[in-house]
């Protein structure tokens, strides 16, 4: 059974992407696999006005997921980093909820610690931790970059070890 996983990192200013494919075999002679569709972010600049910023997230996660056709979402839940930074984030992921809406995917969320635990055995894990883990997974050479792809190759990951 072959699934297609797209997990988002969400952010207004950077909100990062990555795509799995995952194959799970039935039969006992062959493992389950998982490989690295794609990942990278979504950018929007700073001086941009907060409705246009929102409205590239908007086209550009329809882009994603016309391109990517996954079966399922895999989002972080929102967590609060700095309190000036939370209601824009909020923001984004509004509209990445609604685009996901729109498309009828089933989506999962997971907390920074859920991410953490599935990734490393260990909740509390630091950053680089997850991204090497990341990449031991995925069978990269490299720790993918931005880490905002990183984190949501990580999210992509958690959802695929939860099926």
């Amino acid at each position: 059974m072959e699934q297609r996983i797209l997990g988002i990192d969400p952010g207004l200013a950077i909100l990062g992407f990555g795509a799995i494919i995952c194959q799970k075999n039935q039969n006992s002679v062959q493992h389950d696999s998982v490989n690295l569709l794609d990942f990278g972010v979504i950018n929007t600049p700073a001086g941009t006005e907060i409705g246009q910023r929102l409205c590239t997230l908007y086209d550009d996660l329809h882009t994603l997921i016309k391109e990517f056709q996954p079966e399922l979402v895999a989002i972080e839940k929102l967590f609060f980093y700095r309190m000036s930074n939370i209601i824009l984030v909020a923001q984004a992921r509004g509209v990445v909820m609604l685009v996901l809406g729109q498309h009828n995917l089933p989506t999962v969320e997971f907390t920074p610690a859920q991410i953490k635990q599935a990734l490393t055995g260990y909740g509390n894990a630091d950053k680089q931790e997850v991204q090497q883990a990341v990449a031991r997974e995925l069978n990269l050479d490299t720790i993918p970059k931005p880490d905002d792809a990183a984190d949501a190759l990580a999210v992509a990951l958690t959802a695929w070890f939860q099926i």
